[in-house]
């Protein structure tokens, strides 16, 4: 993104629409939402909530979960 946000500026409008579709298009490349957030200067929760809005089914958390993994490797061993 060219343009990084002054963080906590009210984005309305046209540009909440352009900013809501790079967003939409990075995170659906594979950009994470912190990413897009450190990217554009904005909060974790503002891109969350602008992903949300424009509809992109969003994905699980990543990473290793600590659950099942652990268990079945107790079981086994």
């Amino acid at each position: 993104m060219a343009e990084t946000l002054k963080k906590g500026s009210r984005v309305t409008g046209p540009a909440r629409e352009k900013l809501a579709t790079e967003l939409k298009k990075k995170y659906d490349s594979g950009a994470s939402i912190r990413a897009l957030a450190e990217e554009t200067g904005r909060s974790y929760g503002f891109v969350h909530r602008m992903l949300s809005e424009s509809g992109v089914s969003l994905r699980g958390r990543g990473g290793a979960t600590r659950g099942k993994a652990k268990a079945t490797a107790a079981a086994t061993s």
